[in-house]
């Protein structure tokens, strides 16, 4: 498949199954990443493989952010945030490493971690890695942040869960460019 029809087919995939992406795949990922739009060539990226027994550690980083934020949390929720990092093989953590600089701010910086994403999640596809971009209010938790070992000037962005993909990709039906683009005439 050539670039551009691999971006007008991209799907997020959100199930995900072993085996994880290989240690070639992950490099040639990680090697798009770091091509995403960086002004002032900060580099504010940073990112964390999860696999393996790890995935249950995070779970257990998962829970006590959704305790500190609700401790009458029922026993199944906690259950479910713990089994959250278990429904793909690896997961990546996208960190944004926040640098002062006149004239690159913060958000330019978290725009270029997002960037980078999406040069894994391109990347993924077109090597026939099933990937998917998650948040959610655990992602943007203190006790995330803290459980994952981020300094104070770093950001989770979320998380990129990956591995074989598993059931049936959703039918996407096209978008009418024109629906969102438009010409400004001044």
């Amino acid at each position: 498949m050539d670039m551009l029809q691999g971006l007008h087919q991209r799907v997020s995939t959100p199930q995900l199954t072993e085996p994880a992406p290989d240690a070639e795949q992950l490099e040639k990922m990680f090697q798009a990443a770091l091509r995403a739009p960086d002004h002032a060539r900060l580099r504010p990226w940073r990112f964390l493989t999860i696999s393996g027994e790890a995935r249950h550690a995070l779970g257990e980083v998962f829970a006590k952010a959704a305790l500190a934020e609700k401790p009458d949390l029922a026993p199944e929720a906690i259950t479910r945030f713990k089994g959250l990092p278990l429904r793909a093989p690896l997961l990546v953590a996208l960190i944004c490493q926040v640098k002062q600089h006149p004239k690159v701010p913060a958000v330019e910086q978290q725009l270029s971690v997002g960037a980078a994403a999406q040069n894994i999640l391109n990347a993924a596809y077109a090597l026939g890695v099933g990937a998917m971009w998650r948040t959610g209010a655990v992602n943007y938790h203190p006790e995330t942040a803290k459980g994952l070992g981020l300094s104070e000037n770093e950001q989770l962005l979320g998380f990129i869960y990956m591995g074989t993909p598993g059931g049936s990709a959703k039918k996407q039906e096209p978008l009418e460019t024109k629906d969102y683009v438009t010409s400004w005439q001044g």
